[in-house]
């Protein structure tokens, strides 16, 4: 992934400046954010909650690191694990995702010159069930191509029901699609992916709910959550917050379902939760919560948000979002007079 260029910023910010400043308060149970401590984890593109081990993160670094794929205690911020995939030569890792089978699907599918190479990598492993330490795996590999041509990705989602892998193209126009794997991929010969569907988002990163009714796709200013039904998203249900970040790459679902995770590049990025409402709610989560108010349970926490105030992050968004659009100005008018 390359920096955002002024251009770029200027770009989003002023889209920015144009969204709605609906803040959503968190549920007194959302968990809360961490940092990332490696030192060695100084550009985190994607980010997947475990299946095996309750509250670690996986996450990878960019370009320019390795075949590598580190285990975060959320507890703690500290790496407890860090995967080698033996016999890779790593590209450009841009997203991870864990499927039903206990497997860690990593996704060599960055393209940073818009669709120069012919075809891409995913890395399929079995998640260790112990995480201690260095540990090398030999992953099973699969070269995938895009029906219609090479293209950037930086969203790669693995259904947690049907198992069925699915990527999500990255254009700054916002013009991205989805596009969905065969039905079983094969580590012999190329698995060509078919587009099925229009995401209207300049796309980071994907996620996809625990109980596979919901599908986030997130950029670095704004995100979108679709109803998921017989293998599509048939309907976009409405935006969720997203917070400030350095550059936000990643996102998803935590074990329940509740909260989504956004993740940042840069050195010890934070991972800051934001919890769902109403109709963004996957549907398990939504009928726990149904059952948690007729049992006259806690409620949410009134105007609570990760970082003290919901209200308070969202207004901030609109504002540093001016301040990046009168930078945007300035460097376009220093070109011009240069």
């Amino acid at each position: 992934m390359r920096p955002l260029r002024p251009a770029a910023v200027l770009g989003i910010t002023a889209s920015a400046l144009l969204l709605p400043l609906s803040a959503t308060p968190a549920h007194a149970d959302t968990p809360s954010g961490f940092t990332i401590e490696d030192s060695r984890v100084t550009e985190s593109s994607g980010l997947a909650a475990s299946r095996a081990h309750p509250g670690v993160y996986w996450t990878h670094n960019d370009s320019g690191d390795g075949p590598y794929a580190y285990a975060v205690d959320s507890r703690t911020g500290r790496t407890v694990a860090r995967v080698t995939l033996d016999g890779v030569d790593a590209r450009d890792v841009e997203a991870i995702s864990i499927g039903p089978d206990g497997n860690v699907y990593l996704g060599d599918i960055g393209d940073n010159l818009g669709g120069t190479w012919p075809d891409v990598r995913l890395y399929r492993f079995p998640e260790p069930k112990e995480l201690t330490g260095d540990i090398t795996v030999t992953p099973t590999t699969y070269t995938v191509r895009y029906e219609d041509g090479p293209r950037d990705a930086e969203s790669l989602m693995v259904h947690p029901r049907t198992g069925r892998v699915y990527i999500v193209s990255k254009k700054q126009s916002g013009k991205g699609a989805l596009y969905e794997a065969p039905e079983r991929l094969s580590a012999s010969g190329v698995n060509t992916f078919r587009r099925v569907a229009d995401i209207d988002v300049w796309a980071t990163d994907g996620a996809f709910s625990p109980d596979g009714t919901r599908l986030v796709v997130r950029g670095y200013f704004d995100a979108r959550v679709y109803r998921w039904e017989n293998g599509r998203p048939v309907k976009e249900l409405g935006r969720p917050v997203v917070p400030l970040q350095r550059q936000g790459e990643s996102v998803t679902f935590t074990p329940d379902g509740r909260t989504l995770m956004y993740g940042s590049e840069g050195n010890r990025s934070k991972v800051v939760p934001i919890g769902l409402e109403d109709g963004l709610l996957p549907d398990s989560a939504a009928k726990e919560k149904g059952n948690d108010k007729n049992k006259g349970g806690a409620g949410q926490a009134a105007d609570s948000g990760p970082d003290g105030d919901g209200r308070t992050l969202t207004i901030g968004a609109g504002a540093v979002a001016v301040v990046a659009l009168a930078l945007g100005l300035r460097w376009l008018f220093r070109r011009r007079s240069a």
